[in-house]
């Protein structure tokens, strides 16, 4: 049974249903057990597939998948209205539609997955906020994107999801130089551990300033780490420190009922 973790401010809009789905529920096994919903993996495809089509059905699809993007750590978002073969994703890192009964999602293990809404008009983005993402303006050109639709960014409610923490991502000096050189004050969101010699980000705190700029009617955090909580998340930074072959990802989705 699928169990998605939700944002309080999105589960109150009508017309609208979400979820930051867990690893829980699906039908992978091994390393990818059990709700995989990463094409890209190497995961048995029809598990995949299966994984996918639960998720779809769980909110309510009018078909039996999610859409989703070829994720690439860019700044792009695309409007969708129709589910694309997964042969002709589009690349970037956002999806935004008005089309009822479509549902859109991003995959994640690790970086931040971010929903939004805008209830009165019908329209809905999902966006994929790894660091370069972030730093780039994923966010902004997601809100912009939602806007060119119909959205009202005072009306929008945003939401983060599960991500991996700062007590779990250790940086390197350049990663720092990165954002110091965007904005002197994203040295805030980095912090070096007591007994530890290198700095650790802060990507959800980042996200959450990111989206604070905006102008959102509101934007929410529900993000525990993904790195630190196994029999829920995967997490690719964990799979990296184990050497494992591979890694799941998990899906967050959300669509206009």
């Amino acid at each position: 049974m699928l169990s998605p973790l939700e944002a309080d401010s999105l589960s109150i809009l009508p017309g609208i249903r979400h979820g930051f789905f867990t690893r829980q529920g699906g039908t992978s096994r091994g390393i990818y057990a059990s709700l995989n919903c990463g094409a890209g993996s190497k995961d048995n495809a029809v598990s995949v597939i299966e994984n996918r089509s639960r998720v779809a059905q769980h909110l309510g699809s009018f078909g039996d998948d999610v859409q989703t993007i070829y994720q690439t750590h860019s700044a792009e978002a695309h409007v969708v209205d129709r589910l694309v073969p997964r042969d002709e994703l589009p690349k970037g890192d956002a999806l935004v539609t008005k089309t009822r009964g479509l549902v859109i999602g991003i995959l994640t293990a690790d970086c931040a997955p971010v929903l939004f809404a805008d209830a009165d008009a019908g329209v809905v983005g999902a966006a994929h906020a790894g660091w370069r993402g972030a730093l780039g303006g994923i966010l902004e050109a997601t809100v912009a994107a939602m806007e060119g639709i119909g959205a009202d960014r005072s009306r929008i409610f945003a939401a983060l999801g599960p991500s991996i923490g700062p007590k779990s991502y250790e940086v390197g000096p350049e990663f720092v130089a990165a954002f110091e050189a965007a904005d002197a004050g994203n040295a805030r969101f980095f912090t070096i551990p007591k007994g530890r010699k290198t700095p650790h980000f802060d990507l959800p705190g980042y996200v959450m300033h990111r989206l604070g700029r905006l102008g959102l009617r509101r934007s929410e955090q529900q993000s525990p780490c993904t790195y630190e909580n196994e029999s829920m998340f995967y997490s690719f930074r964990r799979a990296t420190h184990r050497n494992e072959p591979d890694y799941g990802r998990q899906i967050s989705a959300i669509v206009v009922a």
